[in-house]
């Protein structure tokens, strides 16, 4: 198994060497599935066309611009979720706190060298994932998860979300797991990709501005409403 502390994406990699590094790094995370490097480097190895676009169009704005500029974070090192839960119930900030205390997990982190703005978008897709769980309303488990990345592929064109898919798809092929019927769990990945196409897009939000605001007002205002599923 590759060393993911050597795992590196060179300058200028060409397609063939973004594939390669992918590749490594899957290697990792199928035995270390939260491993913050190789979560991210596989993001920006298959993603980074998606990023470069994506920073294109916060350089056309004046808030875009900034938020390059200042790079706000949702990393664990930069978050006081004590604080945050002290605001009132159903705000984006004590939500958010409580959302990982329930699911007794912590806020991303990661080691990588932030070099260039598609570097910190990378950053910001992967540290976002927490808080489009809340504003989506889709859970932690495996469905919930794999609905997650429907939304995202519809939303932005996440290729990594792509593999993810496919794998999860394969693997609930492979192991009959139980509960959601094959039918059903597909027409909620439809429907999740459906509802990411007719949303707003997600990355340019500065969600530091809105630990205040009902988590129930920034989801209307940013999420097509969810399709109810029998």
């Amino acid at each position: 198994m590759a060393d993911p502390t050597t795992l590196a994406l060179p300058d200028n990699a060409s397609l063939f060497t973004r594939l390669k590094v992918a590749l490594q790094c899957l290697e990792v995370l199928k035995d270390d599935p939260g491993n913050p490097t190789c979560g991210q480097l596989i993001n920006i190895c298959l993603d980074l066309n998606v990023y470069a676009l994506l920073v294109q169009r916060l350089q056309g704005s004046e808030e875009g611009r900034r938020m390059l500029s200042e790079r706000p974070s949702l990393q664990g090192d930069d978050l006081d979720l004590s604080a945050l839960d002290l605001l009132p119930e159903g705000t984006l900030g004590h939500e958010f706190a409580r959302y990982f205390r329930d699911n007794k997990i912590s806020p991303f982190k990661t080691t990588l060298e932030l070099k260039n703005d598609i570097d910190y978008i990378g950053k910001r897709y992967r540290e976002t994932h927490d808080v489009l769980h809340l504003l989506t309303g889709y859970s932690t488990d495996v469905v919930g998860e794999m609905e997650l990345q429907a939304y995202a592929l519809g939303n932005l064109g996440i290729q990594s979300a792509k593999l993810i898919l496919a794998f999860g798809t394969l693997g609930r092929l492979k192991e009959r797991q139980p509960g959601v019927g094959l039918s059903a769990y597909l027409r909620r990945l439809k429907a999740a990709y459906q509802r990411g196409r007719a949303s707003k897009l997600f990355l340019d939000v500065w969600y530091e501005h809105h630990w205040e605001t009902p988590v129930a007002a920034l989801s209307s205002r940013l999420c097509a409403p969810a399709v109810k599923m029998n």
